[in-house]
């Protein structure tokens, strides 16, 4: 009894044994290699498979998934003799799990150390400038060696990527200061070239002050002449009025030597406050003095002594004196006319360009230095 119950025991141990080598379950993405003595005999898809137990055996488990491999820096020389670190970033895919398995032992050490080599016959070619600047015809070309030499092994590389690449240390330094020194040169230019334009702009607004100061000062002085000219011409004008009034006055009152007597006691008072006239003797015969004072203006020619006839008392209601002030009223207008006139002609004069300023005239149509026949009065 003991016996059978042992044997019993041995059978239910090998029939699951059986069981467990028959049934084979392979996961997703997976491919599983099968082997019956020792022998390729097919692959297994992903699910549940049954093989023959103790005659096929699953060898080997492959990853059909995208695989990234990251391999260490490796020093390269450039073409001009200068060793720089480059690691480098594969994306590889097992197309076909039998090649994969018996055409490499080592798919990933094969594809680093072909990356290694195809990477310093690639770079050997270019030199450290190049090299720095065409990441990407590095990559292309890298891929399209580790492509072609990986299709007999079921592998299909799909990326590769330089991950960096660092030149020595003293090179660094080097490319750091030129940069630099080129950095300090653009400045300088553009700090040159804003002070460059800073002095255009100050040179053309000085120069743009200039002209319009000088053209300033040169209305200023032409509209002061005709200013001072008519001024002149005015003063002139009423003085040749005034005395012809005066004049005519004296006439029309027809004087004596007792006028005369009284004009010279209205200056007495002035000659007195001169600062000369310390001493100023007044006679105590002042009624004999009056009286001949009379006698010695008689040596003046055109006054009589006595007039005869009627003396007539100045009105100042007069009309002819009111025509007269209308007359000296319309003179004045006349002048202040002028004066606008010649204003009118100097500001006209400076806007001619590359001309000279034509001379203005007065209303006897004259130029400006002749001043002509005084008007008739």
């Amino acid at each position: 009894m003991p016996t059978a119950l042992v044997l019993f025991a041995l059978l239910a141990i090998f029939v699951i044994a059986a069981i467990a080598k028959t049934v084979r379950i392979v996961p997703q993405a997976r491919a599983g290699i099968v082997e019956r003595f020792g022998k390729y005999k097919a692959s297994l898809p992903a699910g549940l498979n049954v093989v023959v137990p103790f005659v096929d055996k699953v060898r080997y488990m492959i990853d059909l998934r995208e695989q990234v491999v990251s391999f260490p820096p490796q020093p390269v020389i450039t073409e001009d003799n200068l060793v720089v670190s480059i690691d480098t970033v594969i994306y590889f895919q097992v197309t076909d799990p039998v090649a994969a398995t018996y055409e490499i032992a080592n798919y990933i050490q094969a594809v680093e150390q072909l990356t290694m080599t195809t990477l310093r016959n690639i770079v050997g070619g270019m030199d450290l400038e190049e090299t720095l600047t065409s990441r990407d015809a590095i990559n292309s070309r890298l891929r399209g060696v580790l492509d072609e030499a990986t299709g007999k092994w079921g592998i299909r590389v799909n990326r590769v990527e330089l991950k960096g690449i660092d030149p020595p240390p003293s090179i660094k330094d080097s490319m750091e200061k030129q940069m630099r020194a080129d950095r300090d040169k653009r400045a300088a230019i553009l700090t040159a070239e804003g002070q460059r334009q800073a002095a255009i702009l100050t040179a053309e607004g000085s120069k743009q002050s200039a002209i319009l100061n000088a053209e300033g000062a040169r209305e200023s002085q032409i509209l002061r002449a005709q200013a001072d000219r008519e001024a002149k011409i005015l003063q002139a004008q009423g003085e040749g009025q005034a005395i012809q009034t005066v004049f005519q006055a004296i006439h029309d009152g027809r004087p004596d030597q007792s006028l005369l007597a009284y004009q010279y006691l209205q200056m007495m008072p002035k000659i007195a406050e001169g600062d000369a006239n310390k001493v100023w003797i007044v006679p105590s015969e002042i009624g004999k003095a009056l009286e001949g004072l009379g006698s010695t203006m008689n040596s003046l020619k055109g006054i009589p002594d006595e007039v005869e006839g009627p003396r007539t008392r100045v009105d100042m209601g007069d009309p002819a004196v009111a025509a007269s002030s209308q007359s000296a009223d319309a003179t004045l207008q006349k002048a202040h006319d002028e004066v606008a006139a010649a204003i009118a002609a100097a500001e006209e004069s400076t806007r001619g360009v590359g001309s000279a300023p034509a001379a203005p005239t007065t209303a006897a149509g004259t130029a400006e230095g002749d001043p002509g026949e005084p008007p008739a009065q």
